[in-house]
């Protein structure tokens, strides 16, 4: 065994030796979306209060299996264990009283908004996927990535709001589907220091361009058109899934919007770059924050 699983493992035992009640088991869930960087809201507070804290259940539950998945020192076997006792940590959840503070929330929230497990499972196999798989193929093979890494959260969310039209989730997934990719080209240059590369290889060579120049940090033109290509595509997927803005009510939609805004904004860094995304990661300033939240806020 690892160091760093050792680690994780001794973590997690401290944390059940305690008994969790139902507040404070939300609580530590919000400190951890508290101590992580996201380009787009996480419980803010332009969602409901009372809804807070069953969101930051649902990413504390997320983030910790997507760190089990990148947590530095670990054997890819040592990771893939790691998430399969998340797993079973969920699942015994059902039946089992929980001890560990994310399941102790998490069983409160599955219960009051009635969640399949299932959603919750999805996001396990896409972090399974990022251990064991590292090239797609196709731009089909990465929508299927994200209908199980991202997709599951946007209806996790409209479930929270009680939203349960399939008309609606559709719209969500474009929206999700289209935010993991514009994750994807800002984050090329951190991914390929894990070897991983989100570019389906059909497109590379489409457009001419090596991996060994994706490697090697080249932006030639024709990675630029590559990239071009990507986010024109991404910004089809946003605006598909926008009428879900229109659709809920003022409970979710200011949220909604500052996330759609939030994405679209990103490929617009990215051509503000000229697509030059493998020398500079394209994030969103202070000023462009303010801008987005000015702008979902006139959409009103």
């Amino acid at each position: 065994m690892s160091r760093a699983l050792y680690n994780m493992l001794t973590r997690d035992v401290h944390i059940a030796e305690k008994s969790w009640s139902v507040d404070e088991a939300f609580r530590y869930c919000e400190r951890l979306i508290r101590r992580h960087y996201e380009n787009f809201p996480v419980a803010s507070l332009f969602l409901p209060k009372e809804k807070r804290k069953h969101v930051a259940a649902i990413y504390a539950f997320a983030r910790t299996a997507d760190d089990f998945a990148d947590e530095p020192g670990m054997t890819p076997a040592e990771r893939i264990e790691a998430i399969n006792d998340w797993e079973e940590k969920l699942l015994l959840s059902r039946t089992v009283p929980a001890r560990h503070p994310v399941f102790v929330a998490l069983s409160h929230t599955i219960e009051r908004f009635e969640i399949s497990v299932d959603l919750l499972r999805n996001l396990l196999h896409a972090f399974r996927s990022d251990v064991t798989t590292s090239r797609y193929e196709t731009f089909e093979q990465v929508l299927q990535y994200c209908q199980y890494s991202a997709n599951p959260v946007g209806r996790l969310v409209l479930l929270l709001f009680n939203y349960r039209s399939e008309s609606l989730m559709q719209y969500s997934d474009s929206i999700c589907t289209a935010l993991q990719l514009a994750n994807f080209w800002q984050d090329l240059s951190v991914d390929l220091l894990k070897n991983r590369v989100y570019l389906p290889q059909e497109d590379l060579r489409r457009f001419q361009y090596a991996e060994a120049e994706l490697f090697s940090g080249d932006a030639t033109e024709n990675f630029r058109n590559l990239m071009k290509f990507q986010v024109k595509r991404t910004e089809e997927l946003f605006r598909k899934g926008k009428p879900l803005l229109a659709e809920v009510g003022k409970d979710l939609s200011l949220e909604l919007r500052l996330t759609w805004n939030g994405g679209m904004r990103i490929l617009r860094k990215i051509e503000q770059l000229k697509y030059s995304v493998l020398t500079q990661r394209p994030a969103l300033t202070g000023i462009d924050k303010a801008s987005v939240l000015f702008s979902s806020l006139a959409q009103r």
